[in-house]
């Protein structure tokens, strides 16, 4: 047994794989789970976790995100802006007409570690409305979620 080892991945051996995820129809906490695997790296049989090797994910679609039940009607998008009396309450249905990248992000981000490694995990996370996307260059491999 003296030959085993466990290996891990160096932070700078990781290399970043760029994948395209279609969110129309997709359901909004069950898509972000699987956006945060592989933000994270989970997905890779070498999941190193103080090493940043998940992918870079490209979102199209985010417009078509839904939510399952009267969650559009009942659940509320809070933020605070810093000051007293500041919290501000959006419901779900005025968020996803207008801004349902937030939406996802913030879904995202609840997944994520909540330390430098998840802040710079997070920025891999690119969202856009429609198909249409400027990251072509870096050929993303559509992924089937």
């Amino acid at each position: 047994m003296a030959g085993l080892r466990t290996t891990t991945v160096k932070p700078h051996e990781a290399k970043k794989r760029w994948v395209l995820v279609n969110a129309e129809g997709q359901v909004l906490g069950r898509l972000a789970t699987r956006v945060a695997t592989w933000l994270r790296g989970k997905h890779l049989p070498s999941f190193t976790p103080h090493a940043d090797q998940g992918s870079v994910v490209v979102v199209v679609n985010v417009d078509k995100i839904r939510l399952t039940g009267r969650k559009l009607d009942q659940k509320m998008f809070k933020r605070y802006t810093g000051y007293p009396g500041g919290l501000r309450l959006t419901p779900y249905h005025d968020l996803m007409a207008k801004r349902p990248e937030r939406a996802l992000r913030r879904a995202v981000w609840g997944m994520l570690p909540h330390s430098r490694m998840g802040r710079k995990q997070i920025r891999s996370l690119k969202m856009y409305h429609g198909t249409t996307h400027p990251h072509a260059a870096q050929a993303p491999t559509a992924i089937a979620l």
